[in-house]
């Protein structure tokens, strides 16, 4: 008879193999209580926005005159400072003139900082001195907030130039004093600014001087006007009016006569030369016998 058939012992290790992983997978499940939700998946957190770059501008007049003041206006945004279009930081900033003689030229505040209390644009006040030459506007800007920072630079090219200075005379009236007011200053019918005439007492005069640099105006006859903003009539110019005018002439450049004296010269030595080329052939040539 034969004996029974036995299992290896081999053949249950993949079966409780198969039983510890199964074990394995079921044990969350069995441990949460019944009903409990299952842990929520862990999202990042959304990145900040990026930084901008620091951008702005420098606007102001093209040219001003000589010994006196120029009214330029910056604007600046962007950097680590600005986020969202918001300010979350400061723009620290400083301005400095440069030319081919700073000799009062001199620019003013030189400093400051913009934050989201600060209104834009900034004034900055550039008073030339006596010399006509090219004057350059130098801004340089540091956006900041915590430890990042980032830096731009604007800049702005006028031209000084010798003015013509149109003068009137105010006249104030003897009822009252009259409180600070502006003129404004026309120039061919197109605006170019404002003189504030200070506090009169009655009777009292102030005598308005408003330079205006001419460079680039064209040949002829240009007129000045001036008017008071806002007459009450308590004060009029010495015309008795609330409006003067004032005409004056820029002659034509003069003409280039160095043209001519080039031409003149080049002729000049043309003339030596067909000279001085016949005397040689002369020379050269045999004589008759």
């Amino acid at each position: 008879m034969d004996a029974p058939m036995r299992l290896a012992p081999r053949s249950l290790a993949p079966l409780a193999a198969l039983a510890v992983l199964a074990l394995l997978l079921l044990a969350p499940a069995l441990a949460a209580p019944a009903g409990a939700a299952a842990p929520a998946a862990v999202v990042p957190a959304s990145s900040t926005s990026p930084v901008t770059p620091v951008t702005g501008n420098l606007t102001g007049p093209k040219l001003v005159a000589t010994s006196s003041n120029g009214t330029f206006y910056l604007n600046v945004t962007g950097g680590p400072a600005v986020i969202d279009g918001g300010f979350e930081g400061t723009i620290n900033w400083t301005a400095n003139v440069t030319a081919s003689n700073t000799s009062g030229v001199v620019v003013s505040p030189d400093n400051g900082s913009i934050t989201n209390a600060t209104s834009q644009p900034v004034h900055l006040t550039v008073s030339t001195g006596q010399l006509v030459e090219s004057v350059t506007l130098v801004v340089h800007a540091i956006s900041s907030l915590g430890t990042s920072n980032a830096t731009g630079n604007f800049s702005f090219v006028f031209r000084v130039a010798v003015p013509y200075t149109v003068r009137a005379t105010l006249v104030a009236g003897p009822e009252a004093t009259v409180l600070p007011f502006n003129v404004t200053v026309a120039l061919d019918g197109k605006y170019v600014g404002t003189v504030t005439v200070p506090k009169l007492k009655p009777n009292g005069t102030y005598a308005l001087a408003y330079p205006y640099p001419t460079l680039g105006l064209s040949s002829g006859y240009h007129t000045f006007t001036l008017t008071i903003e806002n007459p009450h009539g308590l004060v009029t110019f010495g015309n008795g009016r609330t409006v003067e005018t004032t005409t004056f002439y820029i002659a034509p450049a003069a003409p280039n006569d160095a043209i001519w004296y080039v031409a003149g010269a080049v002729a000049f030595i043309g003339v030596l030369f067909i000279y001085a080329t016949r005397v040689a052939a002369r020379r050269r040539t045999p004589g008759k016998r």
